[in-house]
């Protein structure tokens, strides 16, 4: 069996997330398993991502791997895929693996954007890409809250999984806040993220610039808080997954 990482791009606007579902066929994961498992005359191959995007959520470097037998370059594989993925997918990239790579095992860390358009005018050409906000946005107070989630915490407050047992502690390395115009733009760089753990952090963030909470606030949010005290859950539509780290 060859294991073959490949990384891409797609808009989620249309597609119920990155996991396959039994109720529909409409997911990334289940576009990308169609295609291979006609390719390889199986039916069925198992593709496994770096981590499930939500529906409507967009990605740039989405990283995912999967195992097959086959006689074919890898640029064989990769352009029989683009053939057959609709125009709003692609893979920009294929690789060819030792055996045990993992996309989700072995990620070391990962880059996520937001984008918000900070202003009552219409966003016409980006209005699938971007949150509107249309109340002027105090940045310099959302960049000091941002500086109280960096580091390790327990991100309890900021996931929609309530059932999860597993450790919701994580690492934040740095969140950038960056404007551009009209547009605000907020990076964030971690070792990982929760269930819907970017959009609660940019929800509360908007919150933050909105005079709604004080960054002063956050510090107690993270120590003793629970997600109904933390923001709301900012849109998909403003999020994509940049990169992959490995």
């Amino acid at each position: 069996m060859r294991n073959f990482k490949i990384i891409l791009q797609y808009e989620g606007t249309r597609y119920q997330g990155w996991q396959r579902q039994d109720s529909t066929g409409n997911t990334i994961q289940g576009k990308l398993e169609a295609i291979l498992g006609k390719m390889t005359g199986l039916g069925f191959v198992q593709v496994d991502g770096s981590g499930r995007t939500d529906s409507g959520v967009h990605a740039l470097g989405q990283v995912a791997n999967f195992k097959i037998d086959t006689e074919m370059t890898k640029e064989q594989v990769m352009d029989y895929i683009n053939q057959y993925l609709p125009e709003d997918i692609g893979v920009i990239s294929i690789a060819e693996m030792p055996e045990r790579f993992h996309s989700r095992l072995n990620a070391k860390g990962k880059t996520y954007r937001y984008r918000i358009w900070n202003s009552p005018l219409p966003c016409v050409f980006e209005r699938k890409y971007v949150h509107v906000v249309a109340e002027k946005l105090d940045v310099n107070a959302m960049k000091k809250a941002a500086a109280c989630f960096v580091g390790k915490h327990d991100f309890k407050a900021f996931t929609s999984n309530k059932k999860s047992k597993k450790s919701t502690a994580r690492t934040i390395e740095s969140i950038a806040i960056e404007r551009n115009g009209n547009e605000l733009v907020l990076t964030y760089n971690g070792d990982g993220f929760l269930y819907h753990m970017v959009r609660i952090l940019t929800g509360t963030l908007i919150e933050v610039g909105l005079g709604k909470r004080s960054p002063e606030s956050i510090p107690e949010l993270l120590e003793h808080g629970t997600r109904d005290m933390a923001g709301e859950l900012a849109p998909a539509k403003g999020l994509c997954l940049v990169e992959v780290r490995y």
